[in-house]
């Protein structure tokens, strides 16, 4: 996820999310003794209508409005002792506003204001969202495991969720182009209102005042994921990541966001002790050679999942075997032949990693999001349910289906010595 960060210097009850005149509201309450207010907007990169609007768009944020100036949004913010923030991912753009209780007003204004009467001005195009844009950018794809994961993402999806979230210079985005797609995306039908430690009646009847006429449209679409797999491979630019560690991503995606299988997956390849300083104990980790780094992610989305691992080594003999290893040891999860003790520990680390992740305030309001926006929780919660709800002997089954499909294989690094798919049995 693209994430930007604007500072300035135990009871727990549930509000339904639920929509209300056309404005999606939703409030929790944790106890917590701040409060926050996030407007989640289906306007990731799958939705974009030109390449790079989604991350030009995020980068308008807080800039002026009709309202107020960038400067005075600042200054405001730091006298009510706030952090206003953005993130952008595939499918929503997130802007939060982070307060004291009590300031609810002048913060759901604030972010309303952003949503209807940004002026989107050429010269702040230039001179602030356009260069920061680009070091976003830049910083991505200097980054080797980013810049697997985004190509992951093309070859599993190709367009849609295969679309980048990072802007390309080779594709110049105006001012113009992003009011469009603002207009096309700031409605009351695409955007949902989520508040922590803040009332629900009051979080509605602030966003009806603030919001409310907003101009009134169906939420945007696009069409539904259709998952293919293939193999692609990048070598560093000579400014880029030509030091940096040597990667390949080996995954596998679904166009369903339910796969329980993958979240087991996840676990039997997780290296990372139960205990600090301690060794892993399962047989896969104690294949990975020293000082190569396996890392598994599960990303999920409102009709797709992917799966993979991400291998990284300073050394291209290291990438090998540890890839080498992963690859054998899907094969050995479809064929049934792991032992049953690996698989029940993989579900209890499974259930423990989501339920650690549920209690997180991103994920919790993400997930309310899901629901407002898509009528469907995409959330840590729901695949935990999945989980429970998940027989161990369908593991093998369910695995053997994933893996047997055509898989998601991504070299970044020295192409000429990395492995290809088929060298790794894949």
């Amino acid at each position: 996820m693209l994430s930007s960060t604007i500072r300035a210097s135990r009871a727990r009850t549930f509000a339904t999310a639920a929509s209300s005149g056309a404005l999606n509201v939703a409030a929790v309450s944790r106890g917590q003794p701040t409060s926050s207010v996030t407007v989640f907007v289906k306007a990731g990169s799958r939705y974009e209508t030109q390449p790079g609007a989604a991350q030009f768009l995020k980068n308008f944020a807080f800039k002026d409005t009709a309202k107020r100036s960038s400067l005075r949004q600042i200054r405001e913010t730091e006298l009510y002792g706030g952090v206003l923030s953005t993130s952008l991912s595939r499918e929503h753009l997130a802007i939060t506003a982070d307060f004291l209780p009590g300031n609810e007003d002048y913060f759901v204004d604030l972010l309303s204001s952003v949503l209807t009467s940004t002026r989107f001005a050429p010269h702040e195009l230039q001179e602030e969202v356009g260069p920061s844009v680009l070091s976003e950018t830049t910083q991505a794809y200097n980054d080797p495991a980013t810049h697997a994961l985004d190509l992951a993402h093309l070859v599993a999806f190709r367009s849609g969720l295969g679309t980048s979230i990072f802007a390309s210079p080779q594709n110049p985005v105006s001012a113009e182009q992003v009011k469009d797609y603002a207009s096309k995306v700031f409605t009351k039908g695409n955007v949902a209102f989520v508040g922590t430690g803040v009332d629900q009646e009051v979080l509605e009847k602030l966003v009806a005042q603030h919001f409310g006429k907003a101009a009134s449209s169906s939420a945007v679409s696009s069409t539904p994921t259709k998952y293919f797999g293939g193999e692609t491979r990048a070598a560093p630019a000579p400014e880029s990541h030509a030091h940096g560690p040597q990667t390949v991503f080996i995954g596998y995606g679904v166009a369903s966001p339910s796969a329980p299988e993958m979240d087991i997956l996840s676990a039997i390849l997780d290296t990372t002790p139960s205990i600090k300083w301690s060794k892993p104990t399962t047989s896969f980790a104690s294949s990975i050679p020293h000082g190569t780094h396996v890392k598994p992610v599960v990303l999920r989305y409102s009709d797709a999942s992917l799966f993979g691992v991400i291998v990284q080594s300073h050394s291209v003999d290291g990438v090998k075997s540890a890839a080498a290893n992963v690859v054998k040891t899907l094969k050995e999860a479809g064929s049934g032949s792991l032992k049953d003790d690996e698989v029940t520990k993989a579900i209890a680390k499974a259930k423990f990693s989501l339920a650690s992740s549920a209690e997180q305030k991103d994920a919790l309001v993400a997930g309310i999001a899901s629901k407002l926006l898509f009528g469907a929780e995409v959330s840590a919660e729901a695949s935990t349910a999945a989980l429970d709800s998940f027989a161990p002997s369908n593991f093998a089954k369910a695995t053997s289906k994933l893996v047997s499909s055509k898989p998601v294989y991504v070299a970044v690094g020295d192409v000429g010595r990395l492995p290809y798919a088929d060298e790794l049995g894949l």
